[in-house]
């Protein structure tokens, strides 16, 4: 049996092949492009790599196109995590030293010695992974939007807070297109108080309100005509300089959040797991992706549903030494999945009477908000494996009998 260990880097990497007994057979140093990695796939092949029997690889990163390069055919490819290489560095040496080819060799042993021990990276499908990246990359522009929106309401509240007053009815209040345009059109509150009330229908129309423009308009006139404290004139135009820059930050982020949802939905629907995911109480079509995208299609990825419980980081975690024992929430998780997993048990208490019963008794036996919805997400993901598994759509009378009893 032959080992493979990578340590990668921007430019370039460092191979190692060791054997059984831990001999190195081979070390190479190669390049990030295509010849590079031709040359690493023939160094493979001259040491019995064969596409029935490839030689497992250990890398300590799980995206690029070297870990695309790998992963075609049937080879195993570990992601190890570099804290538990780090660890495993200290097994072989005491001084501390460190070299990018000995790390390479540390690789290809965790391997050698403990592969039982590290999970392969899953053979999701390429669906699978497509979703995972919009959906991710829908969830990071919605981070981002909201960050900006943080940023220009901190301004506003130096010079405008009129603006803030106007948006407060508004959901999603600085985000909406309304909000957008408005400021547009008057950056500073003495040029929202000269606005008329044609103006103000006009802004609201160019932003695509097409209901009640008429009392909006009224409604935003009367609160830009109020009595505010003003900055300085020249302080104030600074401000609202200051403001449309940050204003286009925040269109674009709203534009790409928006755009990315659309491709998120259109691949989404493509999907097999797709009618089970939605049948599931409080899960929509962004939040439902969010799942796939962090669980995957394979459905061997997971020995068992505590697995996956481990890996969302909604079961707890026992530590015991001697005469101690505690029981503690689990830091080590998928974060991704953890927070995906916290709206979904939130919305869910309006959706299913089941859901709202299990998390209302844990509550009433003295849990925390957030402890009782962490068990409520951690008995649901639960059925969801249970449900992928056996490709069962989700039914609320097998889920919670006990609590749809007592709430009946």
């Amino acid at each position: 049996m032959i080992y493979c260990g990578i340590d990668w880097a921007e430019r370039t990497h460092d191979v190692a092949l060791v054997n059984d007994t831990g001999q190195l057979l081979a070390k190479r140093h190669i390049t990030d492009d295509a010849a590079g990695y031709q040359l690493l796939l023939e160094l493979l092949a001259e040491h019995g790599d064969t596409e029935e029997d490839p030689i497992p690889v250990a890398i300590e990163t799980s995206r690029g196109l070297l870990v695309a390069v790998l992963r075609t055919g049937k080879r195993k490819v570990f992601a190890i995590n570099p804290m538990a290489a780090a660890r495993y560095r200290d097994r072989h040496s005491v001084s501390r030293k460190k070299s990018d080819p000995g790390d390479a060799l540390v690789l290809a042993n965790i391997l050698r010695t403990d592969m039982h021990a590290h999970r392969p990276l899953p053979d999701d499908s390429d669906l699978g992974r497509a979703i995972a990246v919009l959906a991710r990359a829908q969830q990071d522009s919605l981070w981002n939007r909201q960050q900006l929106a943080n940023q220009l309401r901190s301004l506003l509240r130096e010079y405008y807070p009129a603006a803030l007053d106007a948006f407060a009815a508004w959901t999603n209040g600085l985000c909406r297109p309304e909000a957008r345009e408005l400021l547009k059109a008057a950056p500073t509150p003495t040029r929202a108080a000269r606005l008329t009330r044609t103006q103000l229908q006009a802004v609201l129309k160019r932003s695509g309100r097409q209901r009640g423009i008429a009392l909006e308009a009224d409604r935003l006139r009367d609160v830009f005509h109020a009595e505010w404290a003003h900055q300085p004139p020249l302080v104030e135009d600074a401000l609202g300089k200051q403001m449309l820059a940050l204003l286009v930050q925040l269109d674009a982020a709203c534009t790409a959040a928006d755009d990315l949802a659309k491709a998120v939905a259109e691949a989404f629907r493509q999907h097999p797991d797709a009618e089970i995911l939605l049948s599931f109480p409080g899960l929509g079509i962004q939040l439902a992706a969010r799942i796939l995208a962090e669980i995957g299609d394979d459905r061997t990825r997971f020995a068992d549903a505590r697995g996956l419980k481990a890996y969302a980081g909604s079961s707890p975690v026992t530590r015991a030494s001697g005469k101690k024992s505690s029981i503690t929430r689990r830091w080590v998780k998928n974060d991704r999945l953890n927070h995906a997993g916290y709206l979904w048990a939130f919305s869910s208490l309006q959706a299913s009477i089941g859901a709202n019963a299990h998390y209302r008794r844990h509550r009433e036996h003295g849990d925390w908000h957030a402890a009782a919805q962490r068990n409520l997400f951690n008995r649901m993901i639960g059925q969801l494996y249970h449900c992928l598994q056996h490709r069962k759509v989700f039914d609320e009378n097998t889920a919670f009998p006990t609590e749809l009893a007592a709430a009946a």
